[in-house]
């Protein structure tokens, strides 16, 4: 009687949780419901991180630290060097021979502990970056600010990674696409929350108040992967000959991965529709606190508004996604949505509108959550019917969208220091004198990278392509295939 009555009650969770949640029906017979949420919470771990790299640290380094934005985007950019390596990691947990069978958990507890070390020294470096140094040399704040993120870096990349990898092994052919966007609708609420929470803990700002702060974050992703990864893989041990029987070559699975046709040109619109998506990232807070006067506090809200657009993007796609809809043209209709968000962070500052401005960011969040989604999923079908497994795939989709991110932000902040430099000496006259002239650039130079990226995206949506393998040569990258 208490069994039936148990089940009764669990079944009812499952119907309530699966309307409230996008992608809650992802959960199959390999992979509950339960071990799936749990599952999830690495991505919210490695949400809070990326709040405190792209939103917070960088709007407290440039304003309240007075550290030159062409540092900060340098520093924030460092973990770039470690996202080519993603395909890489991804192979080798796919690959992993371990005594106890385990492939995807070691890297998913020693990225965590990757992680929660960076986080750790963090605040500390970034006050000695600042010029709050009693000894040592002048150096010291510039090496070991760039030991941080790069330690951060390599924790989120390396987690993410074999996480995600680890979903995917689970989940069934049917479930795996929408098992890994319910991981990235927890990517942004970890995103939206953290925001807020952090956004309220430094309402007052003081630097022993940023030391807590960040290394309770470092605390608490730790604890959330720790039971992110607990019983998550089966116990499949093997002997010292299995362990010690030749792997497959990295080369040779990346060489069966481009033979599907439709993989150089997916990785080639992941690349440039982030680069166009993330161009702002380190600017959007300084711009709100610089051009149009916000607060610390208001400013890190920005960050939720934008988690929150990209969760409505999210849950968008899914709908579609179920009805069987192509998913390069979501991903179109993502940059398109980009377009307008941009337009709207422009017409901002000079009506002086603050609600314009996070109307703005909502839509950007919008945009790229649509993008997201419909790449990712496409992503997720490279890998079928080869010898490169879920790590390789997943690997190289997100060392392109990482490595476009980390390369987005070294050149927003670039672009908008040398600009501003230019226009505040009266160079261009008057008229553009103002600090508003330096992000204004960027955003139009990320509206031009949303057409290029349309243009690269048109013959996957001509061919209706639906993010299989598709037939060889229909999606290579060729001048030829450019609609006209």
């Amino acid at each position: 009687m208490i069994g039936h009555t148990w089940k009764r009650i669990n079944a009812r969770l499952m119907v309530a949780t699966t309307r409230v949640l996008p992608f809650a029906d992802a959960a199959s017979e390999g992979l509950p419901l339960g071990q799936l949420l749990r599952l999830s919470l690495f991505q919210v771990s490695v949400g809070m991180a990326t709040v405190l790299l792209l939103g917070t640290l960088n709007r407290v380094m440039i304003v309240e630290l007075s550290v030159p934005a062409l540092v900060v985007a340098a520093m924030i950019a460092l973990p770039v060097l470690i996202a080519p390596f993603r395909a890489l990691l991804g192979f080798r947990s796919d690959t992993y021979r371990s005594a106890l069978g385990w492939k995807r958990i070691p890297y998913l507890w020693f990225g965590s502990l990757w992680q929660m070390g960076g986080l750790a020294v963090m605040p500390f470096a970034l006050l000695v970056l600042s010029g709050q140094q009693a000894v040592g040399p002048t150096w010291a704040g510039e090496v070991l600010a760039a030991m941080a993120f790069l330690m951060t870096g390599l924790g989120l990349h390396m987690t993410q990674t074999a996480g995600l990898a680890l979903a995917s092994d689970r989940a069934t052919d049917e479930t795996r696409p929408r098992v890994v966007a319910l991981l990235y609708v927890m990517f942004l609420l970890g995103m939206a929350v953290s925001a807020i929470v952090i956004g309220w803990l430094l309402r007052d700002f003081a630097p022993f108040t940023l030391v807590r702060v960040v290394q309770g974050a470092a605390l608490v992703g730790i604890i959330l992967n720790l039971i992110a990864l607990w019983k998550q893989e089966k116990l499949a041990p093997m002997s010292r000959a299995e362990r010690a029987a030749p792997r497959p070559q990295f080369r040779d699975a990346w060489a069966d991965l481009m033979a599907g046709g439709t993989a150089g040109r997916l990785l080639a619109v992941v690349f440039l529709g982030t680069l166009a998506f993330n161009m702002q990232d380190v600017l959007l807070e300084p711009y709100g606190g610089e051009v149009l006067g916000l607060s610390v506090s208001a400013t890190t809200v920005l960050t939720a508004v934008w988690a929150m657009g990209a969760l409505a993007g999210f849950a968008i796609a899914g709908r579609a996604l179920l009805r069987g809809a192509n998913t390069y043209r979501m991903a179109g209709n993502g940059l398109l949505i980009g377009l307008a968000a941009f337009a709207t962070v422009i017409f901002a500052a000079p009506m002086q509108a603050p609600t314009l401005f996070f109307c703005g960011a909502a839509l950007i969040g919008l945009g790229a959550g649509l993008f997201a989604v419909s790449t990712l999923t496409a992503a997720m079908t490279l890998a079928a019917g080869g010898t490169a497994g879920n790590g390789l795939a997943l690997g190289a989709w997100g060392a392109a969208q990482a490595t476009a991110a980390g390369l987005a932000i070294a050149i927003g902040g670039g672009v908008r220091d040398l600009v501003n430099h230019l226009a505040l000496s009266g160079t261009w006259g008057e008229a553009l004198a103002t600090p508003a002239t330096g992000y204004s650039t960027v955003y139009h130079i990320e509206i031009a990278f949303l057409f290029v990226t349309l243009v690269i995206l048109g013959p996957l949506v001509r061919h209706g392509v639906q993010g299989g393998r598709g037939a060889p040569g229909q999606g290579r990258l060729g001048l030829a295939d450019f609609p006209t």
